[in-house]
């Protein structure tokens, strides 16, 4: 999709990364200033987009142009995601999409019962927020991209997890099926709503991979736990460029796995880790220290995992530029 009633700028390869901007669009992205959205924005406005980004930093309805962004750029936009519309809500009317990343992170924190609420109530009342928003605005945007999680599918075995699979039963799979359910109260014949279930988005100066690299730094690097459960997986550089193929796709909706088309077992993983940074990866990390250090969150975060398949994205034709483990690992690590 370009900017409405356009012409597709897809080349003939039909890979998003070598398509050629005609039109500009106005982009919304709720949760702009993290370890996404803030180089999903950058990537935007680099390609002379507008970029409208909603932050809590202002007023509600109050905008700040980014200065070195260039024009239209990066514009700030106030907001108090309450549950309701409001005064922001004029950035959504006539925009081409939204791009919905609201949320604490997942694993921040030990995972108390106040901890708990908040990661749930960060998710589902900025959504609801947006879905209002959106609801209410004369020009509803044409796609409403919203996050969610591989945590989707629970605390899955090893079988193959794709957008048709049952939902899982615990704590992340409730409000991942409650965060999506919000997003989707708004589909419809003018909107198509695609909740992206995303795996561990890897790159290596932020997220959880930044975390993961300390202890192999220290050569006290391995596996967590058994190591048979799986990752999914994604390189930074592929999740940017799946949302904004969402954006483009007119065709897709509904849930996505925005993961890379080959998961690995965390032995594997810990093991394409050392090689990449030329460590050795020996030194488990024993699943009693691991539940004894984080807690609850131990379990679905680490000792347990998805094996979620991008069924939908590799159908539709989506081109991963890093779609093995090695290969991801090259690009972050330089070689």
């Amino acid at each position: 999709m370009t900017a409405r009633g356009s012409e597709s700028h897809y080349s003939a390869n039909s890979d998003p990364r070598f398509c050629v901007q005609h039109e500009r669009m106005r982009i919304v992205i709720a949760g702009g200033t993290g370890f996404l959205g803030s180089p999903l924005a950058e990537v935007y406005a680099e390609e002379g987009h507008d970029v409208r980004v909603l932050t809590r930093a202002l007023p509600p309805g109050e905008s700040r142009h980014d200065s070195g962004t260039g024009v239209p750029g990066v514009t700030r936009v106030g907001w108090r995601p309450d549950g309701q519309s409001g005064a922001w809500a004029s950035a959504l009317d006539g925009a081409d999409a939204v791009i919905n990343l609201a949320g604490e992170g997942i694993g921040d924190r030990r995972w108390t019962p106040p901890r708990k609420a908040l990661l749930r109530d960060s998710r589902i009342i900025p959504t609801r927020s947006l879905a209002a928003a959106i609801a209410g605005a004369a020009a509803p945007p044409p796609v409403f991209v919203s996050a969610s999680g591989a945590g989707y599918y629970g605390t899955a075995d090893a079988a193959p997890k794709t957008e048709s699979s049952p939902a899982g039963d615990d704590f992340l799979a409730h409000v991942c099926q409650e965060w999506e359910a919000e997003a989707r109260r708004i589909e419809s014949s003018a909107t198509r709503v695609v909740p992206i279930r995303s795996g561990v988005v890897l790159e290596r100066t932020g997220g959880a991979l930044g975390k993961m690299m300390t202890p192999f730094r220290f050569f006290v690097g391995g596996r967590m736990g058994s190591g048979r459960q799986y990752m999914s997986w994604i390189h930074r550089i592929d999740w940017i460029e799946m949302i904004r193929w969402i954006v483009e796709t007119r065709s897709v909706t509904g849930p996505l796995n925005v993961t890379a088309p080959a998961p690995v077992t965390n032995r594997e993983f810990a093991r394409a880790l050392g090689r990449a940074m030329r460590r050795p990866a020996l030194l488990p990390a024993p699943s009693f220290a691991l539940r004894l250090m984080l807690g609850e969150m131990a379990e679905p975060l680490v000792l347990t995992g998805q094996r979620a398949i991008p069924q939908c994205a590799l159908a539709h034709g989506f081109h991963f530029r890093y779609p093995e483990i090695d290969q991801a690992f090259r690009g972050i690590f330089g070689e």
